[in-house]
């Protein structure tokens, strides 16, 4: 039974999803655009500017959806030669060391990029501000903790199919 909370859950991860997949679609624009510019002895200025945010974008929005669909490669072979209870209290206890990894991702991603927003920092070319990707990767660090979370209540389950 899945309740409003967890629609607007999964609502949330595939939202991150397509973000993901738009910053890949800017990377790739962005990319093309520098090298038909460069044909013509004109690069685009602030490509690998562009380019470096749109990636960071990408990999942060990506990992909730992958999580929920667990979609991350896993290397079973010692996982299968335990029982079930065994499984169990292997992937009950692997995930809670993901959710403590990912946490602590979140936090120091806050702590930096409120470092970065305190100094100014900005991007070599375009000179924007960088302090926001390290809060946006934190943001989605959380949302993969409460997709980990989700994954050790429901065993078995995938949050969302793909």
């Amino acid at each position: 039974m899945k309740t409003a909370l967890h629609s607007l859950f999964c609502r949330l991860v595939i939202g991150l999803a397509w973000i993901a997949g738009a910053a890949v679609l800017v990377m790739m624009l962005v990319t093309c655009l520098d090298v038909l510019c460069r044909l013509f002895s004109r690069p685009l200025t602030g490509a690998f500017d562009i380019v470096r945010m749109a990636g960071a974008i990408s990999a942060a929005c990506a990992i909730p959806y992958t999580t929920a669909i667990k979609g991350h490669v896993a290397i079973e072979y010692f996982f299968h030669k335990l029982g079930r209870r065994g499984r169990l209290l292997m992937d009950a206890f692997i995930r809670i060391l993901a959710m403590l990894l990912f946490a602590a991702i979140s936090l120091q991603s806050i702590i930096y990029g409120t470092a970065l927003r305190s100094t100014g920092q900005v991007s070599a070319t375009l000179q924007w501000p960088l302090f926001w990707i390290p809060y946006v990767i934190a943001f989605c660090c959380a949302v993969t903790v409460g997709v980990i979370f989700y994954n050790l209540l429901h065993p078995g389950k995938e949050m969302i199919k793909p």
